[in-house]
This record gives structure tokens, sequence and C-alpha cells, in this order.
């Protein structure tokens, strides 16, 4: 395992703690759930209190260009804050949820499951997104969404370069399988993991990825690396580093698991 990505022909990731990650593919910069704001207590509207217990690793100014912000959803503090949403005003796009599209407004795109957005490179050539779904808890998607919201996962592609997949807050191995079915083997997958647990949301039940899980859905997609985020920095997160080193080691995936150069 490693935090630093040095191995041949992978993309870099830069990880800023919580669920925050700057990617470059395709010669576009990418940023995932943008969440700068200081330790402390965050309400949720009509949800529990998150509780920030970590300050990111990098600042909105060390981030320079970004070209699209890849936003899992947009109604929870640990995955969209105040200074998160500031920096969409100066991101050209942000791809998120289709409520989310529309909370957001401007510069702001909703994706559907499986719908594609090609966004054009510096090249003259394309990389496409596409929405992959995703589900902020146990249970059916109807059920979860009423209580969590909806969520929206990406992959990226491109004719000249390897599959990356962002899972977003996603809870379901079964949408790990669907997606896999369409797009495996990916090169890289940036799983959002952490077991995040909050006793008053599904009785206390994961409402996203623990560590065996996230070494389960590496195997499904068939995936080269996985990069984690979304397991520090939040009093919720009840799995950390040291549990994705121990699941990942046992599934006898310890070497794809890099955990980023630290912004």
């Amino acid at each position: 395992m490693s935090s630093a990505d040095t191995t041949p022909g992978h993309i870099p990731v830069r990880v800023f703690g919580g669920p925050t990650a700057l990617f470059e593919y395709g010669g576009l910069r990418f940023l995932t759930d943008p969440t700068f704001d200081a330790p402390g207590d965050y309400p949720t509207p009509g949800g529990p209190t998150l509780t920030k217990t970590a300050p990111s690793s990098g600042t909105p100014a060390d981030l320079g260009r970004v070209d699209v912000v890849l936003l899992s959803h947009d109604e929870h503090a640990d995955n969209l804050d105040v200074s998160g949403r500031a920096l969409l005003a100066d991101v050209p796009l942000t791809l998120t949820t289709p409520g989310g599209g529309q909370r957001l407004g401007a510069g702001a795109k909703g994706l559907a499951d499986w719908e594609s957005v090609q966004l054009d490179r510096p090249d003259g050539s394309t990389v496409t997104v596409t929405g992959v779904p995703a589900l902020h808890g146990p249970g059916k998607r109807e059920e979860v969404e009423a209580v969590a919201g909806q969520v929206v996962g990406f992959v990226l592609t491109a004719d000249d370069l390897p599959t990356v997949y962002v899972s977003g807050d996603n809870a379901s191995l079964e949408l790990v399988r669907e997606i896999a079915e369409r797009f495996g083997p990916v090169d890289t997958a940036i799983l959002f993991a952490g077991a995040p647990r909050t006793p008053a949301v599904f009785d206390g039940a994961l409402v996203v990825l623990d560590s065996a899980q996230a070494a389960e859905a590496a195997q499904i997609l068939g995936a080269r690396r996985v990069v984690p985020v979304h397991y520090d920095s939040w009093a919720h997160f009840t799995e950390g580093r040291e549990d994705l080193e121990a699941a990942f080691d046992a599934a006898g995936l310890a070497d794809r698991l890099h955990l980023g150069d630290r912004g």
C-alpha cells in the first residue's frame, strides 16, 4: 500500500480528507465532493448533526484549476460544505444528481442513471462521464432516497485512457455489480468507504461501504487500483486507514490499495 501513486500509467489522485480528491484525466482536472470547512458541528436539515474532527489537508487555494466537480450529492455537509459551495461558483461544470442539478442552478448538470455527457479535452478529443447508480443506505431505493436523498456515482471513459470509477456515497454492492457488468474491469476506483453510521438514521446501519465491502467492490470491478476516500475526518466514519489496510490484506488485494497523494 502506498501514499503516493508511482506505478507507471496510473492517474495521480490527490486526496484532501473526507470525500475530497483531485485528479487529472484527459487533460481535464476533476474534483470530488469538495469539503474544506474547519472542524466543528454541522447540522443536516431534518437529519442528524455531523461532526468534522480534523481539517482538510489543503485549501481551495491549493487546488489550482478545476474543470469539473463530480458531486455525489449536495444535501449533506460531509459531501458539500460552505466552502465547497463557494468553490462551485468558480468551476465551469458541476455534475451531480438530477435534484442537485436543479438546486445548484447555473453551472450544474444532473445526471440520471446511465446518462452520459461528453466533455471536450484540450487536445480536441473527448472524455465521457456517465452517471451511475448509488444508494446511500440499506434497503429499497425509494425507501432509502426518502431518508437520505439521491446519490450518483461516475464512470469516466475515453478511447485512449483507462476507465475510472468514482463511487460516491454508495452502500450497495449489487449496484457495483451492475456497474462492473457495463464498464468493468476498471483501472482506478475511487471508493467512498469509512463505514459511516448514525444511530438516528436506518437504526445505525451502514450508509456507505465498510472496509471489507470496499475490498469486495474492488474484486467485483476488477480494479487495478483503489484509492479510498470518505474514511477520515468525520466522527460518524467508524472505520479508518488501518481497517482498510487490514481488509485489503485479508482479501489478498494489498497491492491494489493506494492511499493517494496528500494535498
